[in-house]
């Protein structure tokens, strides 16, 4: 008997949340997680830092005041992992049988300090599976969050797949997508906040432009979500003619991409909704005949990726330097060593070229 592979059904939940108040959005995600697990999804994608909220209002105010109306309250109903929030939130995925990821403005336990803006994954059992920390906070976001690192760049194994994602901008990041696909990725969730300003709405088109293209390079499954900057949001952060001046409803679009970078579902644009597709995986096997970028469309002995999967720490006791630690950076620095000698055997490598990153290093010759 030969093979087969999985077919189900995904979802990209479209919404606005409770603008800075978190239990009503933990509400309000737990309702349409359920309701998209009825409904037959068993991977569902909600929007990026959908609880409790984007921190639009700095699209409205001068620095300054924004962070004095808004940011006591946006920290205050910020999420910890694990809390009860999690907890709320992996009952609503086990009630649904489905693989959750969902956005989140993440505050580390016992912190009074920087936030993250996060992805968080749930498995059908409603345990967290992982986090997955923005690397590069974007525009604005640069005021509230703090830049993520490799040690959250994972791909989790499910009964239907490796299931990674990345939020908003990180979609145009090369490198980032790469390491996902390299890491057998076959379900991609991408995540967006609304783009409710008229200058920024023209970034909409720049959503459907990346999650097509890294369903086609990657040949696999993309499940997109945006929020909704609605009628709620403008009321509780537009507190000024001027700032409302500048709002224009909706700012959303989701859609469901194929490995061939075509729609099966949406795109959905500026309201509220669900967008279902029925997914096969053995799809992918045709669409990898043309190109498999991490595999036999490749050539790693020219062109490969290097990822430091480490977390950097804020105080390390070199008294008290783990074992493993002091050989993780004794295995990278053998592994760039090696790649340099590996360059060097290589027909075509320019004489005289050196070694980047090392005052000190030989020509290689």
């Amino acid at each position: 008997m030969s093979d087969s592979y999985p077919k189900f059904k995904v979802a990209a939940v479209q919404a606005e949340p409770v603008a800075l108040e978190r239990e009503a959005t933990v509400q309000k995600a737990c309702s349409l997680i359920e309701e998209a697990g009825r409904n037959g999804a068993r991977v569902i994608a909600l929007p990026e830092t959908f609880i409790p909220g984007h921190p639009e209002w700095l699209s409205f105010y001068p620095p300054g005041e924004s962070m004095a109306r808004f940011y006591r309250a946006f920290f205050n109903n910020s999420v910890e992992v694990p809390s009860p929030t999690t907890q709320r939130l992996g009952q609503a995925a086990r009630k649904a049988g489905a693989y959750v990821a969902i956005g989140i403005n993440e505050r580390v336990p016992g912190s009074m300090g920087s936030l993250y803006n996060s992805l968080l994954f749930l498995d059908p059992e409603g345990k967290v599976l992982g986090v997955h920390r923005k690397l590069v906070p974007t525009r604005t976001e640069r005021l509230v969050h703090a830049a993520g690192d490799g040690s959250t760049l994972n791909v989790y194994p499910t009964r239907y797949g490796g299931l990674g994602g990345l939020l908003c901008g990180e979609n145009t990041n090369s490198l980032a997508r790469f390491a996902l696909l390299a890491q057998g990725e076959k379900i991609h969730t991408a995540h967006w906040p609304s783009f409710p300003t008229r200058h920024s709405r023209d970034g909409l088109d720049g959503i459907d432009i990346r999650i097509r293209y890294h369903a086609y390079e990657g040949k696999i499954f993309v499940v997109s979500a945006s929020a909704v900057f609605g009628k709620s949001s403008i009321e509780r952060l537009c507190k000024s003619e001027a700032s409302r001046s500048l709002v224009e409803p909706g700012g959303s679009v989701s859609a469901i991409i194929d490995p061939y970078g075509k729609h099966i579902a949406g795109p959905l644009f500026d309201e509220e909704g669900i967008l279902y597709a029925d997914v096969d995986l053995e799809l992918m096997i045709d669409a990898k005949t043309l190109h498999d970028v991490v595999g036999n469309y490749n050539r790693f002995d020219v062109l490969s990726l290097l990822y430091r999967r480490s977390s950097p720490k804020p105080l390390i006791l070199l008294d008290e330097t783990p074992a493993r630690e002091a050989q993780s950076h004794s295995a990278l620095l053998k592994a760039l060593l090696k790649s340099f000698e590996t360059a060097a055997e290589l027909p075509g490598t320019p004489e005289g070229m050196e070694l980047p990153d090392d005052p000190g290093s030989k020509k290689i010759s």
